[in-house]
């Protein structure tokens, strides 16, 4: 089996969300929907002031992380749905929802360590990114991939992971030994381990 998976430069990123406008455009969800997400994750630790009385920043720093389903190699939502709605592909290793069969019971919701299925209060059953799957078969890239301007997410096998591209590892995300996530990442210069609590998320209404 091969395995698909986005790569994400930290160091390109400028926070700008084009990947979930876009993500949002394609597959025309509403405002409180959305598959792809960018987390604003920073620490600002006030100011002081040295012996002249000047002041001096505290320790500080702010980074975007962008995120989706990750189409792990243990997906917990294949795992916890009882249905056998969610399901990993045995081509590619995406990991998909079959809505005819999915009954809305949320299982999938809470287990995954990423956010990354969404409740369609419409249809009343869950949703995710799918990698754009119909968009690989014809050849082409995840729509996120393509919109985005700085070139911070590409796409492609996990046996082919870029110079100074690690598994998932940096703050907020969660450990990737939990799902084995496959989205490696290229952290930005100011960038913290994952298993750190040192910043917060900024954006945390936005993302809920």
């Amino acid at each position: 089996m091969s395995q698909f998976a986005f790569f994400y430069d930290g160091t390109r990123c400028n926070g700008c969300k084009t990947c979930v406008m876009a993500c949002k455009d394609l597959h025309d969800l509403p405002a409180g929907r959305t598959y792809r997400k960018v987390v604003e994750y920073e620490k600002t630790s006030g100011w002081t002031t040295d012996a002249e009385g000047l002041f001096v920043p505290g320790a500080m720093y702010a980074y975007f992380t962008s995120v989706a389903c990750n189409h792990c190699d243990n997906p917990a939502c294949v795992a916890a749905c009882p249905v056998g709605a969610c399901q990993k592909d045995a081509d590619t290793g995406i990991v998909s929802i079959d809505e005819s069969v999915c009954i809305g019971c949320g299982s999938c919701i809470a287990v995954c360590p990423y956010g990354a299925p969404v409740r369609n209060e419409d249809t009343s059953v869950t949703e995710k990114c799918d990698a754009c799957r119909d968009r690989i078969e014809a050849g082409s890239a995840p729509f996120c991939v393509e919109a985005c301007p700085q070139r911070a997410l590409t796409f492609g096998d996990a046996s082919q992971v870029p110079d100074g591209f690690e598994r998932a590892h940096t703050a907020p995300l969660p450990d990737p030994a939990t799902t084995m996530p496959n989205v490696y990442v290229k952290p930005f210069k100011a960038a913290v381990d994952f298993a750190s609590a040192d910043g917060v998320v900024a954006n945390g209404e936005e993302l809920r």
